[in-house]
């Protein structure tokens, strides 16, 4: 399993080193410039005008190594077509959302309904091509309990609410410099560990191409950013980690080993309700990266320590499971 990986590993990366420095030049010829929410920090401001949408480059070379690695290895042609497609379907939602921004030269780009809809399809249209092709079952695997658990229909309807969770916490995370590349990078690389342990090549595979990808991309993604990766490339790697860890019958995982994005979502899910509740606010700013932020700490330290969190949490994740 090892040569299977390291090979899918190396065309990823590979191909995102080379993609990305092609794509920046033309993303700027065409304008497609990120657009700085006016409620976030001020200092942000100077980051406007760089290049988005580099998570087209995060998806090809994901794609196109799973693809190509799958053929050469022979790999189980349905789980191959389910992880890259559905990954997929969740890039092309963000590229719609991305398209209308950069066209529109705003920072909101498909309403918050529209968005969840369209996920909500793609998330169901995934599931259903996963139980009926026999990718996926009804059994997941429990906290401190060794043998997989039966929840019949509720472990259906968990695989549409991971989904749709996991893919919209990715997409807060990425509000900072290498935020979200980073995070994800950990968490892939970890549930390739998991995948090894199980005995699941497919997925053992996709989730190291997924980190090698978020590795090349970070050469360019790091304070100081050179591109961003947008909506296309926050909810394409969201779909990565959430169809990776459903795949192992682990969605459960996610709730500690993805803890950095849950913490991300809860932050902004309190922070409204506080105000509409109590007109408090309990952060400085939300999502919390913001409030670190506003603390003090750099995108820098911000980065690493949401990383070392998240790598520390994996550690935990894994004797919880394992």
């Amino acid at each position: 399993m090892a040569g299977i990986i390291l090979t899918g590993g190396g065309i990823s990366l590979l191909i995102c080193v080379i993609l990305v420095p092609l794509l920046i030049p033309v993303l700027r010829r065409l304008k497609f410039g990120q657009e700085i929410r006016e409620e976030g920090p001020a200092w942000h401001a100077k980051k406007s005008g760089t290049p988005t949408m580099g998570g087209i480059a995060i998806a090809v070379a994901v794609v196109v190594a799973m693809i190509a690695t799958g053929i050469l290895f022979r790999l189980d042609i349905n789980s191959v077509i389910c992880l890259s497609i559905g990954a997929l379907l969740y890039g092309a939602v963000g590229y719609a959302d991305d398209h209308i921004k950069v066209i529109n030269k705003r920072n909101l780009g498909l309403t918050s309904a529209q968005k969840f809809i369209a996920q909500l399809i793609v998330s169901v249209a995934i599931t259903v091509f996963s139980v009926y092709s026999g990718i996926i079952d009804t059994q997941i695997i429990i906290p401190f309990i060794k043998q997989p658990v039966d929840l019949g229909i509720f472990t259906v309807i968990l695989v549409v609410f991971v989904q749709l969770a996991v893919v919209n916490s990715a997409n807060l995370t990425d509000g900072l410099d290498g935020l979200a590349t980073s995070v994800t990078l950990v968490v892939a690389a970890f549930l390739a560990i998991c995948a090894v342990k199980l005995g699941n090549s497919v997925v053992a595979v996709f989730m190291s191409i997924v980190a090698a990808a978020c590795l090349g991309f970070l050469f360019f993604n790091a304070n100081p950013a050179k591109i961003f990766m947008g909506d296309t490339g926050s909810l394409f790697l969201g779909g990565c980690v959430a169809l990776g860890a459903i795949m192992l019958k682990l969605p459960l995982i996610l709730i500690v080993a993805a803890g950095v994005y849950l913490c991300e979502t809860l932050s902004v899910i309190l922070q409204v309700t506080s105000f509409k509740l109590t007109g408090k606010r309990i952060f400085k700013m939300s999502p919390i990266h913001h409030h670190f932020e506003m603390c003090g700490l750099n995108e820098r330290q911000i980065v690493l320590l949401f990383s070392l969190v998240s790598a520390i949490l994996c550690i935990i994740s894994y004797y919880m499971f394992f």
